[in-house]
């Protein structure tokens, strides 16, 4: 149907390697996002309205494209947002407009959202891990997507149901324990979800891609409906907890297991339980 688009990554530490390599996989995803879900079209002829408009959109980590503002519109367009220019363009029946001035493009993009974020229930999907990832969906299109640290994942969630009417979190039932954590610190509706097969292969080099894409795969899936779940830890994740500890300690130091279990179920996180343990020497 597409090719993969081909990614020269110009971070400095990947030193400008022909590579689908980490750093750059939250906007290669978005790229991908755009194609297969074109949501937001910009068309402006107004060079600093674009990159403000352009700069807001990807803030946000929403899902859109560009077009000449004389060129036609894809045909998947939801909202375009245009300039003083927009008498130029031929605007298909059913496409909502924002006009927008470089002064003003923060409340565009805002007004732009509101308007496809009233097409569908809004859903959020979480794939749970060291790095979760993160998808929102309205109805069936994806409008943010993120991959943050788990203490990061509530006040995200909350910000994006903010608005929402009946927004519903879906959570992956791996990483039993951080998921677990999360489940309890979410204060909407919750379901547990089987996500087996919703993380695609995708190959070396594009680490990170998968957990959002699992995301969005665990969005689209009904889930058992659950307000907590009860983890008892193993002794193996006992063991990887009492692993981390040691390395973030500047003298190589254990904990019990004890405080791992207080790691564990979210009572403590690891500096606490490390602090606690050099107060017991």
């Amino acid at each position: 149907m597409f090719g993969l688009p081909v990614v020269l990554c110009l971070d400095s530490v990947c030193q400008g390697q022909w590579s689908l390599c980490e750093c750059c996989f939250s906007q290669l995803f978005m790229m991908l996002v755009a194609i297969l879900y074109r949501v937001i079209v910009v068309a402006t002829a107004d060079f600093e309205l674009y990159h403000d408009v352009v700069a807001e959109l990807r803030a946000r980590q929403l899902s859109f494209t560009t077009v000449d503002s004389n060129a036609a519109l894809p045909p998947e367009t939801t909202v375009l947002i245009t300039g003083t220019d927009a008498k130029r363009l031929s605007v298909p029946d059913g496409v909502d407009t924002v006009s927008a001035t470089p002064e003003a493009a923060r409340s565009a993009v805002e007004e732009a959202v509101s308007m496809f974020r009233d097409d569908g229930r809004t859903i959020v999907g979480i794939d749970p891990g060291e790095r979760p990832g993160v998808a929102v969906l309205v109805g069936d299109r994806i409008v943010a997507t993120f991959q943050l640290p788990p203490d990061d994942v509530p006040a995200v969630v909350r910000e994006e149901t903010a608005d929402a009417s009946n927004p519903l979190v879906r959570v992956g039932d791996g990483a039993r324990l951080i998921g677990a954590r999360l489940i309890e610190e979410l204060e909407l509706p919750v379901e547990l979800v089987d996500e087996t097969g919703t993380t695609p292969y995708l190959g070396t080099g594009v680490r990170g891609v998968g957990d959002v894409l699992a995301a969005v795969n665990i969005a689209r899936i009904e889930g058992d409906y659950i307000k907590a779940r009860e983890i008892e830890p193993t002794d193996g994740e006992l063991t990887r907890i009492k692993d981390r500890a040691r390395k973030q300690s500047d003298t190589n130091r254990a904990i019990d297991a004890t405080l791992a279990r207080e790691v564990a179920v979210g009572n403590l996180t690891v500096e606490e339980a490390l602090d606690q343990h050099r107060s017991s020497e």
